[in-house]
């Protein structure tokens, strides 16, 4: 049987300004936890750790360009992170070929340098505790390719995959690692990604979202999609061929990309 990770405790969660982090933000807070809440926008943050019934740390910090820079302040705050969230990562939508280059870097930065370089940061101490865990948010768009989604795509196929193989390495230890692998969920994330044009099946709030990825990590899950009706579309999709795949997901995401 898989280890039951323990819920108290600090957790540290990025992108926490809003949507999914936002959520998270909330929930392990109302299960008890005190938190590091990370992100650019602090005044956000600040809101947020108001309205929360636990103690909430604030860093406003780019993981863009600082990453490497979080351990020491986490340290400099004299509490030990026990939960690692790495929720933050935006996308884009359109023609790889039109994408600002400097934005498409950023994306790879965010969404998977980010999340190994804070993984690698935080675990250690885990270990040697022999108690904690890391939940890295990848996505169903991890799964297969997304023409007009290229860059994006490729980083949760990373995060995936990266969650995944550190799972395994880490079975006994005490520490515990979850992909979770929202499909759509509304946040600010679509209008940022321009994906508020595209239809999917399966809708789900970020409230539902967190709370089922939080069940997930509590039964020592490996990885998780939230919301039924996504889960049973991936799962059902799943033996089609590739090339099917590909001329579908075109199809879905051809007049966002314009």
């Amino acid at each position: 049987m898989p280890e039951s990770p323990p819920t108290a405790g600090v957790a540290l969660v990025t992108g926490a300004s809003s949507g999914l982090g936002e959520q998270f933000a909330r929930q392990l807070s109302a299960r008890g936890r005190d938190l590091v809440l990370v992100a650019r926008r602090t005044d956000r943050l600040e809101t947020l750790a108001a309205e929360l019934p636990t103690k909430a740390h604030v860093i406003g910090l780019d993981l863009a360009s600082d990453a490497d820079q979080l351990a020491d302040r986490v340290s400099a705050l004299g509490v030990d992170v026990d939960l690692l969230v790495n929720n933050a990562g935006f996308g884009s939508t359109g023609r790889f070929i039109e994408q600002d280059p400097a934005v498409e870097a950023g994306q790879i930065r965010v969404n998977c340098e980010a999340v190994v370089t804070l993984t690698h940061a935080f675990l250690p101490p885990m270990l040697e505790r022999h108690r904690g865990g890391v939940i890295i948010v990848a996505s169903t768009a991890g799964m297969q390719p997304i023409p007009y989604q290229a860059v994006y795509s490729a980083t949760k196929a990373f995060a995936l995959t990266f969650s995944d193989a550190l799972h395994t390495e880490l079975r006994g230890t005490g520490v515990h690692v979850l992909a979770v692998n929202p499909g759509p969920v509304p946040t600010e994330w679509q209008e940022v990604a321009n994906q508020d044009k595209i239809t999917a099946p399966g809708q789900i709030p970020p409230e539902q979202c967190v709370r089922e990825a939080l069940d997930a990590y509590d039964r020592g899950a490996r990885s998780v999609i939230p919301g039924r009706v996504i889960r049973w579309f991936v799962r059902a999709s799943a033996p089609s061929p590739r090339a099917l795949k590909l001329r579908v997901a075109e199809r879905m995401y051809r007049d966002a990309g314009r």
